[in-house]
């Protein structure tokens, strides 16, 4: 548990830009999302709810199944501004101990939400109420903004988005993680030094040699 403990500690402080580069620019989840309360950066394993369409019985369900630490992702087949979450269900996520919520439909509550010492993500805050009548799915894969999620698979959230990596790609990627922010470490003294990307990347050498002209 201390490995896995470690190394949300590690990708949630790195952030979601970092972990996505670090990853290969894979596990993206490609949507705007509403971070509730800016400012949060958390990572944590997935837990999963999929919903039917505009429904959130299998929100309910998957709540006992909830552990510390993990991230709650709720979806459904065709998202909509239908909210399956609310502060009711928030304190059940709350008192599980979430590490935090996404939700690809709407959440509703937005300011209660923001009260709690949650992070939430969602695409829509929308007052309509989802129904409970489709028991939907809790604990399988599901796939959002272009990346398939599986259960405990790791998950990075902050003001950037969402981004996902494997559960066997978890200890790999913080090695890579790792050697990204030393390297951009030392790019930053060098800027700060004065120098320019434009050089270091030898882009004004390849306009140059194209006969582009610099900008005057």
């Amino acid at each position: 548990m201390s490995g896995v403990t470690d190394a949300r500690s590690e990708l949630a402080a790195a952030g979601v830009a970092t972990v996505y580069e670090a990853y290969g620019r894979r596990g993206l989840l490609d949507h705007e999302w509403i971070p509730i309360t800016p400012g949060r950066r958390i990572a944590g394993p997935a837990r999963i709810a999929y919903c039917g369409q505009g429904d959130n019985r299998a929100v309910h369900e998957v709540m006992p199944h909830l552990r510390p630490g993990e991230v709650l992702v709720l979806t459904m087949p065709d998202p909509e501004p239908v909210a399956v979450l609310g502060d009711l269900l928030a304190t059940q996520a709350l008192t599980a101990g979430a590490a935090g919520i996404l939700v690809n439909a709407s959440v509703r509550d937005s300011a209660e939400l923001a009260e709690m010492d949650l992070g939430v993500w969602t695409r829509w805050r929308r007052a309509r109420g989802a129904g409970k009548d489709v028991r939907g799915q809790v604990n399988v894969p599901v796939e959002i903004g272009g990346t398939t999620v599986s259960p405990g698979d790791m998950l990075v959230l902050d003001d950037d988005g969402v981004t996902a990596v494997a559960a066997a790609d978890v200890e790999s990627t913080v090695e890579a993680v790792r050697k990204r922010l030393a390297k951009e470490e030392g790019l930053r003294a060098r800027w700060a030094a004065g120098e320019f990307s434009y050089d270091a990347y030898g882009l004004r050498a390849e306009d140059e040699s194209r006969g582009t002209e610099a900008l005057s």
